[in-house]
């Protein structure tokens, strides 16, 4: 296990060293495909924008940082429906589990897919439509692995399968995502997270639907051609964050003959924590973003979060991100266990878009 974890740690530094290589670059924007791996599901993180890099735990870290996997507390199952882009009629669903293994280790398993409604078919020859419709199948699943030194390094690393698929025609493809956090402080309040999402394979479409009829070059005869797909990449990503917990009340535990207002902090019952983050995202096939949000934590059961993100650089012709603007949400974790060991969370996000009437986040968490 020792082994495993060495070369896990060395893996994840040596992709995020690598990682120097990405860019923002506006004069790629758009040539990247699987642009679904963008998206975030679930609502804790969606309401931050996306930002929380060195922040976040649990479950949700495999979207984002796969490190703050280890940080749970136990086992972690959650279901997430987004209604991207509200008046489009796009869905994205995701559901994962995720279990401590020990006291460093953890493992996660999520599944993705995307819902894009009934499509009507049209043909050339029935622009208005044939009467029949079709939906795309675009899924993605992922595995992670992380481990956490000493409560102080977490690292880990995920692979990820991509499908995107019709009825005749289909592209998969692989991708590894890669984390680090880092927590110091003398309360342990002061985090660095550094992930790099989305380096893998290129993918490219292939089957029945590229096929075609058509007659030799004299007339004579008919036969079939294939055409050959181009190949894309994966839209690669950076994150760098940090973020930084003020303890707004603490009680003290003060010991026989000692005055409170002496008393060491009880760590474990900070009961108001106002969290400050910033973050910067460095895109390869798209400008980067840099953005700062803050999140209201109470007594571990109340959290209101809110963020503002911008894209920096020349915009050139293209229009700002969709996403460029403020998001914010709020979360409620419920106990239903006499320790407060199990609990039921229930989160909210939205964030602001142009166009379209905003992106709307519910994920439902259960915690045992």
């Amino acid at each position: 296990m020792k082994s495993l974890n060495k070369i896990l740690l060395s893996a994840a530094f040596t992709l995020i060293c690598c990682a120097v290589t990405i860019a923002g670059n506006p004069d790629r924007q758009g040539e990247a495909g699987a642009a679904e791996l963008l998206l975030n599901p679930w609502a804790r993180s969606a309401g931050l924008h996306s930002m929380n890099t060195s922040s976040i735990s649990g479950l949700e870290s495999m979207r984002l940082n796969i490190a703050g996997l280890s940080r749970m507390e136990g086992r972690e199952f959650a279901i997430t429906n987004m209604r991207l882009y509200e008046g489009s009629d796009v869905r994205m669903n995701a559901l994962g589990f995720g279990n401590k293994i020990g006291k460093n280790s953890s493992f996660g398993i999520t599944l993705t897919s995307m819902d894009f409604g009934d499509i009507p078919v049209t043909t050339t020859l029935r622009p208005e439509g044939t009467g029949g419709t079709f939906s795309p199948s675009f899924f993605n699943f992922g595995l992670g692995y992380s481990y956490l030194y000493d409560n102080k390094i977490s690292v880990g690393l995920l692979v990820r399968g991509v499908s995107e698929s019709l009825s005749n025609v289909s592209a998969f493809g692989f991708a590894i995502d890669a984390g680090v956090q880092y927590v110091t402080g003398e309360d342990d309040n002061f985090r660095l997270g550094i992930s790099l999402k989305n380096v893998g394979s290129p993918m490219t479409f292939g089957g029945q639907g590229l096929s075609f009829t058509t007659l030799s070059d004299d007339g004579s005869f008919t036969f079939v051609a294939d055409q050959r797909g181009e190949r894309f990449e994966m839209p690669s990503q950076l994150n760098i964050g940090v973020s930084y917990d003020f303890y707004l009340s603490q009680p003290k535990v003060a010991p026989i003959g000692q005055e409170v207002s002496d008393a060491p902090i009880d760590k474990e019952s900070k009961e108001f924590i106002l969290r400050v983050l910033g973050n910067f995202t460095s895109n390869a096939f798209s400008r980067d973003q840099v953005g700062v949000g803050a999140e209201v934590i109470y007594n571990r059961m109340f959290t209101l979060r809110v963020a503002y993100k911008e894209e920096i650089g020349d915009t050139g012709f293209i229009e700002d991100n969709i996403y460029t603007g403020l998001s914010g949400g709020a979360s409620v974790e419920i106990p239903f266990s006499q320790s407060g060991a199990s609990r039921i969370g229930i989160d909210y996000a939205y964030r602001a878009t142009n166009p379209f009437r905003g992106t709307h986040n519910f994920t439902m968490r259960l915690m045992f």
